[in-house]
């Protein structure tokens, strides 16, 4: 028969194990959030970041995780978990800036940091980053109180948007391919809510908590109203609306180029001609008076019989200059480049050959630098930003205000 204390002590050895301490609330919540840091950084190999661009939760993990590395009590309860190495403050990628995350935000992750029974990424009754920034930038707004000067410049951009003088692109998505230039500067036109924006003025640049260039710009609305909303602030608003465009210039790329790509098109000639007229409104500008137009054909074709059209003034003219261009429709074009000396634009008046009187409209009283000039930022894509000086003779950025 087998002894008592024998059978005790058999069965001692199938007990169940003594229980460790159970951990208080406190505890179980502060392991919990560091979890949830390492979750992050298994998922994405590195540690969060308290950057404006990030998500949410991700600006939470990295304002936690320095709040742990400064609690003594978070490091000790921590310490045997730390199989990252997370709880090392020389392993920061990013300085992290309490400064750059809203009082919010902080309190709903922070409020004595863990005396809440929620879970610890649960956020109650706090509005995400990009709608607080949206609330801003919608609140920043105030009436523009010299609209008036800029309403004819929301005309003329809706008149050639009509026209198709200009024309919308979706904003720096580049998966279209076409607009792969998130940059905003002085005179750009966007759409945004169903209003159109125009750039009116560039600030000083300034640096961002991030280290990141901005700028605070002076942005007017076609509804009235204005903001300074600072350049990022604009550049985020236009990538997260789907239906955001950018307005293009009235042509808007590189046009002309003196040797053609593989895959271009030619597409025909700018002219610039000088008439051997002896017309005393010819004779007496002579050196500034241009015949400016855009040919599909041989420009010296196309001014072989010029003394015989009223086009020409009925004279021989001068070839001064040419511009050859590509992928690019002449029609337009053309109408862009008169449109844009239209103040320079020679009024005269003469008869064709059975008396009828013709005025010709494709003469300017513009220097041959100034139209060069004015090719050039055709070209590079800034010439809505420029408006031609008759009594200066040149080019002349225009004024925001």
């Amino acid at each position: 028969m087998t002894d008592l204390d024998e059978l005790r002590s058999e069965l001692d050895a199938f007990a169940k194990p003594e229980k460790k301490k159970a951990r208080s609330p406190k505890e179980e919540r502060i392991i919990a959030g560091f979890e949830e840091i390492q979750q992050f950084f298994e998922q994405h190999d590195r540690l969060p970041s308290n950057g404006e661009d990030r998500d949410i939760f991700e600006r939470l993990y990295a304002t936690r995780l320095k709040q742990i590395r400064n609690q003594t009590e978070c490091l000790e309860i921590l310490e045997s978990l730390d199989h990252q190495n997370l709880l090392d403050a020389s392993a920061t990628e990013d300085e992290i800036s309490l400064d750059e995350i809203s009082d919010d935000e902080l309190m709903a992750e922070l409020n004595d940091a863990f005396d809440s029974g929620n879970s610890l990424r649960q956020l109650r009754h706090v509005k995400t980053r990009a709608e607080i920034k949206a609330a801003e930038d919608i609140a920043d707004r105030t009436l523009c109180e010299d609209f008036e000067t800029f309403k004819p410049v929301f005309d003329t951009v809706q008149k050639e948007l009509k026209s198709g003088t200009r024309e919308t692109i979706p904003y720096g998505k580049k998966e279209t391919g076409i607009d792969h230039n998130p940059n905003i500067e002085q005179g750009d036109f966007f759409i945004l809510a169903g209003q159109i924006v125009y750039v009116a003025d560039v600030g000083e640049e300034i640096k961002a908590p991030n280290g990141d260039k901005d700028a605070r710009l002076r942005a007017i609305y076609s509804n009235g109203t204005e903001s300074d909303i600072l350049r990022r602030s604009l550049q985020r608003a236009l990538y997260k609306e789907d239906a955001s465009r950018r307005i293009t210039n009235p042509i808007a790329g590189p046009l002309f180029s003196g040797i053609a790509e593989e895959d271009d098109q030619a597409s025909g000639t700018i002219y610039v001609l000088r008439s051997k007229s002896d017309l005393p409104q010819v004779a007496q500008n002579r050196n500034i008076l241009h015949k400016i137009g855009v040919t599909g054909s041989n420009v010296g074709k196309r001014v072989a019989n010029a003394s015989h059209d009223t086009t020409f003034l009925l004279a021989d003219v001068e070839i001064v200059a040419t511009y050859e261009l590509y992928n690019i429709n002449r029609s337009k074009l053309e109408n862009l480049i008169h449109k844009f000396f239209e103040t320079a634009r020679l009024n005269i008046e003469i008869k064709d050959r059975f008396g009828n009187p013709v005025a010709p409209r494709e003469w300017f009283l513009v220097p041959l630098s100034a139209i060069d000039d004015a090719v050039s930022k055709i070209t590079d894509g800034t010439i809505s930003k420029y408006q031609y000086d008759a009594s200066a003779a040149k080019l002349m950025r225009i004024s925001s205000t």
